[in-house]
């Protein structure tokens, strides 16, 4: 079996249930779901726009915690409350990554923890 390596930055929010921020195991580093809550005070980004960019910078900082970075960003999971923001999310998901850009999917949810209205995770390969 590969040997798993636990992520962990002050950086991003603390896991505020039973997961790791990310874990790598070889190569791919698997990215617990972010929303956009403010890794020092753990309050929720006031308004869609706000929270998208939040959940960006925090997922950037787990990547930069496992040696990584947007780069290495191979899948990319949104989750929204409200599908109109998927505009937003692809405005603003362009001053982060440059082409070729992650795959990715877009879904339409109920509800998000802490009634946040977007959460991201994903899934990097590092190569040395």
């Amino acid at each position: 079996m590969a040997h798993r390596q636990f992520i962990q930055t002050p950086d991003a929010p603390a896991a505020i249930g039973t997961y790791s921020q990310a874990i790598k195991v070889g190569e791919t580093v698997y990215l617990s779901g972010q929303i956009g809550l403010d890794p020092h005070t753990m309050q929720l980004a006031e308004g869609a726009e706000a929270q998208i960019h939040r959940v960006f910078q925090n997922l950037r900082a787990v990547a930069s915690a496992a040696d990584s970075s947007f780069d290495d960003l191979v899948k990319l999971n949104v989750y929204l409350t409200d599908l109109s923001h998927f505009a937003k999310v692809n405005e603003i998901m362009a001053s982060y990554f440059r082409q070729p850009y992650p795959a990715r999917a877009a879904v339409g949810v109920a509800s998000l923890p802490r009634n946040a209205l977007v959460e991201m995770d994903g899934v990097l390969v590092v190569q040395d």
